[in-house]
C-alpha cells in the first residue's frame, strides 16, 4: 500500500486494467484536477469477481503496464489487493481505512460502472465507506440518471461544482464529473488483439 501522510485527499481507482489505456489516464487526470487531490492510487486488482478470468493477463503484466501510462508522479501504481488476499472493493475500502487513519479517501469509477454498481458485493457498504466520484464515459452520462446506485443516494449527491471538496466530506456523497471523454475499452482493445 503507498505510503500517504494524515491530511492528504487521495483518490482510490480501482479496476483490473486488461490492458490499461489512455482512457484510464484521462480518468486519472480528471479525476486529480477536478478532485484537487494530493495523490491518486491506481488499484491493479487481482481479477473482478464479477469479470471472466478468460484472457486475462497476468497482474505483474498489468501492473508494469499501469506504470507505464500513469506518468504523474502523483499516481502511485499499486496491487496491494494481491498482497492481502483482498477480492471485494468493499474489503480493500475497509483495509484502507483501517491501515491509514487520518486521510482522505475518495473512490473513483468510470460513469460505465455506475449501471451495475448495485451488483457489487455491499454496493451500500462501499457508498457510505468513502465519498464516490462517478467520471463521465461515453455512452454512459445518463446512466447516473437511472441507475439503482443514484435512486439510492439521490439524498447524497453533491453539485459537480463542489468536487474539489469530496474527499472531505462524510459518506455517503458522491458527484457525477463531466469532461473529455475518451472512447478507449479494454474490452474492446481486447477484442481487437485476437
Amino acid at each position: 500500500m503507498p505510503h500517504v501522510e494524515k491530511g492528504l485527499a487521495v483518490g482510490l481507482f480501482g479496476g483490473s486494467f486488461n490492458p490499461p489505456h489512455a482512457g484510464h489516464a484521462l480518468v486519472a487526470e480528471i479525476a486529480l484536477r477536478r478532485l484537487a487531490l494530493d495523490q491518486l492510487w491506481w488499484i491493479v486488482t487481482p481479477g473482478n469477481p464479477l469479470k471472466s478470468s478468460n484472457g486475462r493477463a497476468p497482474l505483474a503484466e498489468r501492473l508494469r503496464l499501469s506504470e507505464e501510462i500513469a506518468r504523474d508522479p502523483r499516481i502511485k501504481v499499486t496491487a496491494f489487493e494481491a498482497a492481502h488476499n483482498v477480492r471485494y472493493t468493499a474489503d480493500t475500502l475497509a483495509l484502507v481505512r483501517a491501515k491509514n487513519p487520518g486521510v482522505d479517501f475518495v473512490w473513483i469509477m468510470g460513469a460505465d460502472n455506475l449501471r451495475d454498481f448495485h451488483r457489487w458485493q455491499r454496493w451500500r457498504q462501499i457508498a457510505t465507506t468513502f465519498p464516490i466520484a462517478v467520471i463521465d464515459r461515453p455512452g454512459s452520462t445518463l446512466s447516473f440518471l437511472s441507475s439503482v446506485v443514484a435512486k439510492t443516494f439521490d439524498h447524497a449527491r453533491v453539485d459537480e461544482a463542489d468536487a474539489p471538496r469530496l474527499a472531505r466530506m462524510k459518506a455517503p456523497a458522491w458527484t457525477f464529473i463531466h469532461g473529455p471523454r475518451s472512447s478507449l475499452s479494454s474490452s474492446a482493445i481486447r477484442a481487437a488483439q485476437t
